[in-house]
């Protein structure tokens, strides 16, 4: 009777245990979860925006005086620290974009540095010149002795944003 008892006992626990029902497949289950942003300027949308790869072919192509209408999406490696009325965006390589704002119609919260944006606007390329560039460092918070050092002009991947999404 012992034998039987046991018997079935390991055909139930056999049975149960090679059931297949609710079985998980192999690897991580991952949520997926939906991308919230702020939005600054214009009203766009995250679709087509390219990366910052991409982005830097398209500006390899461009010369002084061209304008390209594009997306992209880039960390924030530096805001204005005034106002907020401008943003350099890590390309990656130690390249980065210079973005300002379509008719300085509005600003970027001054400690977004770090995080990730899409911009929506005309990317180009120009020279600033060294009174611009001292400007920038004065709004960037650099000291006067930094300041001066200033000397030369600068060739600049610059972007005009009329939109800006950033990740909150």
């Amino acid at each position: 009777m012992r034998k039987n008892v046991l018997l079935l006992f390991l055909t139930v626990f056999m049975f149960y245990s090679c059931k297949n029902e609710g079985a998980k497949p192999e690897g991580k289950e991952i949520e997926k979860q939906e991308v919230t942003y702020l939005s600054f300027g214009e009203n766009i949308n995250a679709e087509n925006s390219i990366s910052t790869a991409e982005m830097i072919e398209k500006y390899k192509n461009l010369k002084e005086g061209d304008t390209l209408d594009i997306k992209f999406s880039a960390p924030i490696k530096e805001v204005c620290k005034t106002k907020g009325c401008w943003m350099k965006l890590d390309l990656g390589n130690e390249q980065e974009s210079f973005v300002n704002f379509k008719d300085y119609g509005f600003f970027m919260p001054m400690n977004a540095d770090g995080r990730e944006v899409i911009v929506n606007g005309k990317a180009f390329v120009k020279v600033i010149t060294v009174d611009e560039l001292q400007h920038f460092s004065k709004d960037a918070g650099n000291s006067e002795d930094e300041i001066a050092r200033i000397t030369e002009p600068k060739y600049t991947l610059a972007f005009e944003a009329d939109g800006v999404l950033m990740k909150d």
